[in-house]
């Protein structure tokens, strides 16, 4: 199935080896993150949550994302999948939940990048603050070249970081002083608050398998995205699983870990190698940089998407007529990381769960739906199960991602919930305000005369607003006794 051609946008040719890095970066770019993911659920937690999530999470994802991604190759990846699945409102909930998300995930990466920098180099919060914009400015300047450049930084950061991380697990190996595995959780939690507050990191740590779909407009042959996904997935879980064992069995102290001002994966370099040490912290910030980098391509063309079904503002879909670059997008993902680097990592990670496992919940819903409604839709990659099949596999990610939105804590559980609400409001003023799918083809897509809103659409934000009241009510029970 050909993609169909969108007004500005200019079609590349990208190798399956250059999405394969993207993907990682999207993904991934190093384990950086799972240090802050130790103390607070324990060594021995952490590695088995490293090695059931990927089965449990990540794989039907990038399955899921597969055969989707074969069968409806569009700009807007995701957002187009649910919307053809389950309509212009759930669409614009999964597009709008987890384009915001990117732009408040991408600031994770400049955080994480700032903290790995200021650890070798003594830095004012002035100075810190400095060093971070100058690398949002370089990357934001990157994306404005356009998908083939953003492909190219990946390639060369990526592959610099397979090589440190590598590095890391054979020392870490070589040195082996004490059983990764212990203690299994933190001596004073019991292990359903160690899942509780380790498991945002994780799921987080797993995710965006989904985000390079956005950008399969741009791509000349998109059926090498899946081929890429499949390849990604277990090289991720090697990436995360090996350093990870072997830096807690060479250095152990695990409850001094963090990502931030505590022992990480450069220590274990460091102890025996110095020099290589601070050029694994270097390798650290540029991977950081390398996932906005990519998160940069992959948001700015959710916006877009949505703009060019008349569900976001017009001036989104302005593409440079050299490059055929959504720039006003791109710039708005800068301006937004110039303005969120300052908040603290762990805040920052767990209200970018919250809003992108809601549109996994959709992306899983809707893979279910189309074998259902559309058996005959081309499919070039497939899922080798049948439809019962595939709704068993969709099963315990969407139960992760349910059992994420209670155990992060009620703090956390109420700011999710004001970034879901988002959704729907985000919605009705836009839909009303640019006209949406009506206006694109107001027979097949017939609007409300009253509302202004898609036929059906006050039903369908009923029954979002009944699912969150229900989710608050179990909540104010629940998190009482769970914090």
């Amino acid at each position: 199935m050909s993609s169909p051609v969108h007004s500005g946008l200019k079609k590349h040719q990208i190798s399956v080896s250059t999405v394969v890095f993207m993907i990682f970066c999207l993904c991934a770019a190093g384990a950086y993150g799972i240090e802050d993911m130790i103390p607070q659920a324990g060594p021995g937690l952490t590695l088995v949550m490293l090695m059931v999530l990927p089965f449990l999470w990540s794989t039907p994802m990038g399955l899921v994302a597969s055969e989707l991604g074969s069968a409806i190759p569009e700009e807007g990846g995701f957002y187009k999948w649910v919307q053809r699945a389950c309509g212009e409102f759930w669409g614009f909930q999964a597009g709008w939940w987890r384009t915001v998300s990117i732009y408040v995930d991408n600031t994770i990466y400049v955080v994480l990048a700032g903290s790995y920098f200021s650890s070798v180099v003594q830095l004012s919060p002035l100075q810190e603050y400095a060093f971070k914009a100058s690398m949002i400015i370089v990357f934001t300047y990157i994306n404005i070249r356009g998908i083939k450049d953003v492909g190219f930084a990946s390639t060369a950061i990526s592959m610099l970081v397979m090589l440190a991380f590598a590095l890391v697990a054979v020392i870490g190996f070589a040195t082996w002083q004490s059983n990764p595995f212990e203690p299994f959780v933190p001596p004073d939690q019991s292990l359903v608050q160690s899942i509780g507050t380790g498991i945002a990191i994780g799921i987080w740590m797993y995710s965006g398998y989904e985000s390079m779909s956005t950008m399969a407009g741009e791509i000349q042959n998109p059926q090498v995205i899946p081929k890429a996904t499949l390849i990604t997935v277990p090289l991720i879980m090697a990436v995360y699983i090996l350093p990870t064992m072997g830096g807690l069995a060479s250095l152990g102290s695990w409850d001094q870990w963090a990502s931030e001002g505590g022992l990480s994966y450069s220590d274990v370099v460091a102890s025996h190698f110095p020099t290589l040490g601070i050029l694994f912290v270097l390798v650290a910030v540029l991977a950081n940089f390398s996932v906005f980098n990519t998160y940069i391509a992959s948001g700015s063309r959710g916006f877009f998407a949505l703009a060019e079904d008349n569900l976001a503002p017009r001036a989104l879909v302005k593409c440079s007529k050299d490059r055929g670059v959504p720039y006003i997008a791109v710039l708005s993902l800068g301006a937004f990381s110039l303005i969120a680097c300052t908040f603290p990592f762990e805040v920052i990670v767990v209200v970018d769960v919250m809003l992108f496992v809601s549109a996994y919940v959709l992306i899983f819903i809707s893979a279910c739906i189309l074998r259902v409604k559309e058996p005959d839709l081309e499919r070039p990659f497939r899922i080798p199960l049948g439809t019962k099949g595939l709704i068993m596999m969709c099963i315990p990610p969407i139960t992760i991602a349910l059992l994420a939105l209670f155990i992060s804590g009620t703090d956390y559980f109420l700011g999710g919930m004001l970034a879901l609400f988002s959704g729907p409001v985000a919605y009705f003023i836009f839909r009303r305000k640019y006209g949406g799918l009506s206006k694109k083809d107001s027979v097949l897509h017939p609007a409300n005369p009253v509302t202004r809103l898609a036929m059906g659409d006050t039903k369908r934000m009923a029954w979002m607003s009944g699912l969150l009241t229900i989710a608050g009510i179990v909540a104010l029970f629940f998190l009482p006794w769970y914090d």
